[in-house]
């Protein structure tokens, strides 16, 4: 099978690591991809928003499957054009990638589908929670529990455009959970828990994503709370007549009262991704296919008793800035060697050497049969690597 993996981070190297293990592939394909995908397949220097030069690239390819990883390309409906000339396309059209495009339809679904979510405010008042509408890269979320961090979060989200809402604020513990569908039926994929803020004890601005880990003690049980949260989302968007293909990935707050959405994510989260990939058991791609071509009766999926702990290397002004580009990276083998897994999230290559290029530069992955003995691999490699300026969190996973 000829698979085109469509974006350039770790997210997406971390699904090119575990779909270059599937027996069924023939070639992997990435567009644009990074120095890391680049080991396992062959990068084509195609953007990932470019609908015209992904769907050449697949008509040259024969493409079977294409996997759109990054969320901008599918709320701009990079993937109803692929769909539109023949490709299977893991990942959803632009009207059901609305559920996080849009904050204030994804309330709507919420509330049509019966979901239990944050009530929205009409006023911003401590303590409250604002969010940009749009999407932001993980950066359009301000918890504020003083006057003065609602002012500020204000100024902000008006300063990065377009509408906003303001809901109450949840306490609890935040949980990713993800499952795959084929429009019509799910297939749970498992549970993670991710570090948004930038500083250590969750201090700071938000990110994408600063680490996280799998899996997450106290979950309640996974397929009940597909059953309860993804699937009536997933029939009220059919019903809308914008049924969902791909990965829908809730934000769960763990609330007194039971869980509560907090967001719905169109995509595989970063850096999610890169903790559950080295737990998932069996055939990605067969799976990814069969959501694709509306087929997943029958298909399931299952995670390893393993843990997994992800430790985001970003740039020294991130997430201020995801511009840090041209500083040599050192160590990069020397983790690997050690058993860790390091995915490429903001790398090039110049002169041979890989160099940074963005904000969140590496995630770097350890694995163990316990979270404590993943947390300890992880950060036994990330010691190993080094540029000038390297930022990362020490408390990822700390019990």
């Amino acid at each position: 099978m000829q698979v085109v993996l469509v974006g350039s981070g770790a997210r997406e190297h971390a699904l090119a690591w575990r779909l270059a293990q599937s027996p069924g592939l023939t070639e992997l394909h990435a567009a644009p991809g990074n120095p890391g995908i680049a080991a396992v397949g062959r990068c084509h220097p195609v953007r990932a928003e470019d609908a015209e030069g992904l769907l050449s690239l697949a008509l040259t390819l024969e493409a079977d499957l294409i996997v759109v990883g990054p969320e901008g390309p599918l709320v701009a409906g990079v993937g109803d054009h692929l769909r539109m000339n023949g490709f299977p396309v893991f990942g959803p059209s632009a009207e059901a990638a609305r559920i996080e495009g849009s904050k204030s339809f994804a309330k709507e679904v919420m509330r049509a589908a019966g979901v239990p979510t944050a009530e929205t405010l009409s006023v911003a008042r401590a303590p409250c929670v604002v969010k940009a509408d749009g999407l932001a890269s993980g950066k359009g979320v301000f918890v504020c529990r003083t006057p003065e961090e609602v002012d500020e979060a204000l100024l902000a989200v008006t300063q990065l455009g377009g509408d906003f809402v303001i809901e109450e604020l949840l306490e609890g513990e935040e949980v990713s959970l993800f499952a795959l569908t084929d429009g019509r039926l799910v297939v749970p994929l498992g549970a993670a828990h991710d570090f948004k803020r930038i500083g250590d004890g969750d201090t700071g601005p938000n990110t994408g994503g600063m680490g996280a880990y799998s899996p997450v003690a106290g979950v309640p049980d996974a397929d009940a709370l597909v059953a309860r949260v993804h699937e009536p989302v997933l029939e009220e968007l059919a019903r809308r007549g914008a049924p969902f293909v791909g990965c829908l990935f809730a934000g769960l707050m763990l609330t007194p009262d039971g869980p509560k959405v907090l967001e719905f994510n169109a995509r595989f989260g970063d850096p999610e991704t890169q903790v559950l990939m080295p737990r998932i058991q069996g055939d990605l791609l067969q799976l990814l296919f069969a959501c694709a071509v509306g087929d997943v009766a029958g298909t399931s999926v299952s995670l390893s008793g393993d843990a997994a702990v992800t430790i985001v290397l970003a740039a020294p002004d991130y997430p201020a800035r995801s511009d840090y580009a041209g500083i040599q990276i050192d160590g990069i083998d020397d983790a690997e060697s050690s058993g860790a897994l390091v995915f490429h999230g903001g790398t090039a290559v110049r002169d041979d050497t890989v160099v940074t290029n963005g904000g969140r530069i590496l995630s770097v992955t350890g694995t163990g049969p316990t979270v404590e003995d993943a947390r300890e691999r992880a950060y036994a490699a990330v010691d190993r690597i080094s540029f000038e300026g390297a930022r990362y969190r020490r408390d990822i996973a700390h019990a």
